[in-house]
Parts: C-alpha cells; structure tokens; sequence
C-alpha cells in the first residue's frame, strides 16, 4: 500500500520505522503533508537568508521569528490544524517571495535551489518535499538529526525571546544550518560537523532561556509542592510557557478561581516570583501522555501553553484552550502576546472543584544555582563515600510501557546514588519515597527539559572542583529517555559538551542509519537500554 505520509521524528513512530498511513500522536497524513511543506518552504526561505547576509544585508527580526515559529509549529503534539498550518505557509510563501525579489534585485539568482512552489499550487502534493527523496540512507539520517535538533532549538529560542532574551547568532546559525540541508553537495562528513555544531547551538539556546527564565522569575529554589487539591474551582495550565502563566495568575487574582500546573509546568514552582501568588496553589496529575485521564478529572479549563496537547475527548474538549503556536481544530485559541483569559476564568468559575487523584507533596528546584549553593555539603558527601554516583536521568516521558522501565531502574538503584532530572521523565519516579542522603533528596529536579542546561552546569561545576581534565572521569552516569525532538538538541547539546557512554531509551531514535548510528557508538559510547537488571551490572557491578 503507498504510504499515505512519512514521519519518524518521535520516539513512537510506528515499530520505530515510520508512520505511514497517520501519525501515532495523533496527526492525519494531511496535517503530516502540510507540516513538512512549511519546513520545506522555511528551508527556502533560510537559503535566502543566508545569502543575503553574506552580502551584507539585513534580515528583520520578524523574518527570524517566522522561521523560529516555523519549525516550532511542527514539534511533535504542538500543532494538529490543517487551517492554521496552511496560514502560515501563505504569510512564508509571501516572505519566501519578497526575498526572492531581494535577491533579483542584487543579481544573486545563480545557484538559487528551491523558490519553485507557488501559491495555487502548495495543496497538490509536491513529493520533492519527502526526506526519503535524500537516497543516501546515511546522509538522510544526518540530515534529520540537523533538522529535528533545529526545530527543538527553534522551541527554546522562542521561549527565551517572549521574555525579550536574543542571540541573533543563534537565529543565524539556525537558517544556515536549515539552509545546508538544501545543499546537494553536502557530504556525510560535512553533515556530521553540522551535526555537532548544532548541539554546540543548543547549548547556545539553553543558556539563552535558563538566562530569561531567571532574569524575569529569579533563580530556582528547593520548593515543596502540593499534588492535592483545594475546595475553590480551577484551571490548570500545561506546557513550558511561563510568560502564559503569569499573565494567568495575574488575571485571576481575586476571582476566587485556583491555579493548577500540570506536566512540564511543575517547575514554576521552584521560581520565587510566582510564590507571591496565593492562589497558585499546587501541579495536578503527571506527565502529558495522561492528560485524557487527568483532564476529565480536573472539571476546570485546561490551558495549552506548548507542546505537548493529546487528542482531546470530546467530554472536555470544550475546556481546552490553546495559547501561542498551539493549536487543534474545535478548541478555542487565545491570541496576542498580551492574552485576555477572561473566557477561561468565567468557565472556571461555572465549574466544580478539581476531583483529588492524589495527595502529598513533590519536593523539586535543583537548579544549578541551587546546587551550587550546596555544592559544599555534596563535596563532603561524594569525598566520604555517602554519594558513590550522580544518575543523570532527564527527558521525556511517554505512552510505551517500555517506559515502566525507567521507574524499576530509579526503585533499584543503590542507595547511595543521587538522581538528577529535568524534563517529564521526572514523572516516572518523582513520586516514589527513595528517601535522601545527608538531607540531599535523592531526585535533584532542576525543572523543565530545557533546564537539562543546569545538569551540564552541574557537572561542568564538579568537574572544576574535582581538578579532573574530562568531564566523563566523573561519577556521572546517564540514562536518558527521549520523546521529541527537544530530546534531540539536549542529546547534541551533550556531545557537544563531550559527555560520553549515554544509555538513551526506550529506543533508539527511528531515523537513526545503522552506520550513523555506529558512529554514535564508537565515537561517544551511545547505546540504547536493555533489561533493569542487565543495565545495573553494566552500571554498578
């Protein structure tokens, strides 16, 4: 049967090979068509970009932002709307043809690739689009990496430029590197060297938005946090939006309505600013493959801020609200940088209370300024023998029951091991009562998968005040869980860093070729997970 689409750039594509015939998230094969048409088209516009700067000339920041925006909209679980998709290869279609008009003007044309598609014809399926096009199976893959790594830095660049945080450098790099992709003289080598200049960008972009995120909401602190619930009615919000959420804790004050996190949204917690606000009053649920559960639950309005919406049932799809570049045909979308929830808070006050799933507290805020406050009493502990190893377990979480696994390794580990976190991976052990060390919790969550930056930062700090030459001699074992393309930048963004021997599960990623995939091993010790018991004894002994 002809496939109907392609796309392997999550971890659940279908039997890690591909999905064909509609989305394992959830996107119709016309929504798929449309997502890598707009990429296709951003990677001309960024052709053009690139050549125009190498003359001399300006590009606006609202071109950049259009090219961010773009790749941002085609993350996995962000944007489901084929209306949406389309208007935004209309406005790129218009940009694409005023650059073009730039370059006929400087006499530039010669080498020009890719300014065929045109407006009346974007809907007949162009089959140039398709990476499977690329027939060097390895050059394929390292394309995609390039491209999947872009598009999760497009994500935290965004994020750090709603809070008036910009590296021009980052959005640069970002169109030539989109741009190359395009190239047909591009060799394996170069495509390889691309590979880690992007992780060296992703660090780029992760510094950018740990530097908003602390600038507007100061620095991370240990913070106890509710997972029951009150006797007011309220709204939860999902996603990594922090501007979103403020704004809504703002507009809700004195309404009577509560403010609930959910997902990668717990960690606004851990930021002092938001403690002002009383009505913030704990996180609902756990991580966002359990949102059809948990939303029913909830009763309230549930705001998506960003990735990551699940297919909403229609018992509460008219609770759901999408900000931003999120967006799902039959829910109601909340526009402008400066959002009104009015809407969302007169619902919730017509709403019952949250029904309580569960009760207790969730310690978290272990980002690197937090730690590097008690880097003294960690010292003691790692130099007594009290802490023999730091497990670096971030990420994502997801649906696959191969996920159980991650839960049995945290409930095995030696009791002398001290796990770090960042991203909805957490949610997989967060809960348990592992207990602590000398005080120290024994899950460190820095916060959201951004947050991955503290992690590096932690152990880049230890590395100082260890006098070691190589990062790797510390005692610092990763075991990292991967969903999306975000996983993918921090992935690079570590390499880049030189940590080695990472074990990334529940399976490699899909658009993997096997000799690339050989490279990953040989050249830094990446290896994908097996049984709890298995990976123990290769750990620990």
């Amino acid at each position: 049967m002809e496939n109907k689409m392609f796309c392997w750039q999550c971890q659940e594509t279908l039997n890690c090979k591909g999905c064909s015939v509609a989305g394992v998230c959830g996107k119709t094969a016309n929504v798929a068509y449309l997502q890598d048409l707009l990429v296709y088209i951003t990677k001309g516009i960024c052709e053009i970009t690139t050549r125009l700067r190498e003359e001399g000339e300006v590009i606006s920041s609202e071109i950049n932002k259009v090219v961010l925006d773009n790749l941002f909209t085609t993350i996995t679980n962000v944007n489901f709307s084929e209306g949406n998709i389309e208007d935004r290869i209309e406005q790129s279609l218009e940009i694409k043809r005023d650059l073009y008009g730039r370059l006929k003007n400087k006499e530039m044309l010669s080498g020009a690739s890719e300014f065929s598609i045109e407006r009346k014809d974007y809907l007949t399926r162009d089959e140039r689009i398709s990476i499977l096009n690329e027939k060097n199976v390895d050059l394929r893959s390292l394309k995609e990496m390039v491209i999947y790594g872009l598009k999760g830095l497009s994500a935290y660049v965004t994020h750090g430029n709603v809070l008036n945080e910009y590296n021009e450098e980052i959005d640069i790099f970002l169109q030539r590197a989109l741009a190359k992709t395009l190239d047909k003289n591009l060799t394996v080598e170069d495509a390889l060297g691309l590979v880690m200049e992007t992780g060296k960008y992703g660090v780029f972009g992760m510094e950018l938005l740990d530097r908003a995120n602390t600038k507007n909401y100061g620095n991370p602190e240990i913070t106890k946090v509710n997972i029951g619930v009150g006797k007011n009615p309220g709204i939860l919000i999902s996603g990594h939006d922090l501007k979103d959420l403020e704004m809504l804790l703002e507009q809700t004050q004195g309404t009577g309505v509560d403010i609930y996190t959910h997902s990668e949204m717990l960690p606004a917690h851990y930021y002092p600013k938001f403690k002002k606000y009383k009505n913030f009053v704990g996180n609902y649920g756990n991580a966002w493959w359990k949102q059809q559960d948990e939303f029913e639950s909830f009763n309230g309005p549930i705001v998506m801020t960003t990735n990551c919406i699940v297919t909403p049932k229609q018992s509460y799809k008219d609770r759901i609200y999408t900000t931003g570049l999120v967006s799902f045909d039959g829910c109601k979308h909340i526009e402008g940088e400066e959002k009104d929830f009015s809407q969302v808070i007169e619902q919730a006050k017509k709403c019952l209370p949250p029904k309580e799933i569960e009760t207790g507290e969730i310690i978290g805020g272990f980002a690197h300024e937090q730690v590097f406050a008690l880097k003294d009493k960690i010292v003691e502990a790692v130099k007594s023998g009290a802490i023999k190893k730091f497990v670096v377990m971030g990420g994502c979480d997801g649906r696959s029951t191969k996920r159980d696994y991650y839960t049995e390794f945290a409930k095995n580990l030696p009791k002398d091991t001290i796990i770090l976190t960042a991203g909805c991976a957490k949610y997989r052990y967060n809960k348990l009562n592992l207990g602590d060390i000398g005080g120290i919790p024994r899950v460190l969550d820095a916060g959201q998968c951004n947050d991955s930056y503290s992690l590096a930062l932690i152990a880049l700090k230890l590395k100082e005040i260890f006098e070691l030459n190589d990062i790797n001699d510390l005692p610092i074992i990763y075991n990292i869980s991967w969903y999306e393309q975000k996983a993918v930048i921090v992935l690079l963004a570590l390499l880049y860093l030189g940590v080695k021997n990472i074990k990334l599960g529940p399976t490699l990623p899909g658009f993997l070729s096997e000799n690339v995939a050989k490279v990953l091993v040989e050249q830094f010790g990446i290896s994908g997970i097996s049984t709890v018991e298995e990976d123990m004894e290769k750990f620990f002994g």
